[in-house]
């Protein structure tokens, strides 16, 4: 879990304050979601004007095995 949120946050630019136009930091990341597709929130806050921000990073979903791997088979009985 901690891999998800470090690999995530490398990834991600910091947003513009919009007020005051310099980039914001880092503050946190929370996982909002895990099942079906893990959601990760990034919280940005602007060290000038406290204003928060936030950015969402969604990944995308591991193709997982098919519900059938071959075609029904009969049952044999032994004789």
């Amino acid at each position: 879990m901690v891999d998800r949120l470090r690999s995530a946050a490398e990834h991600l630019e910091a947003p513009t304050c919009p007020d005051c136009h310099i980039e914001m930091r880092w503050w946190r990341s929370e996982l909002l979601a895990d099942e079906p597709v893990p959601i990760i929130a990034h919280l940005f806050v602007c060290p000038h004007c406290k204003r928060a921000a936030q950015a969402d990073t969604v990944f995308k979903g591991t193709p997982g095995p098919p519900e059938r791997l071959s075609a029904p088979r009969f049952m044999a009985h032994a004789a």
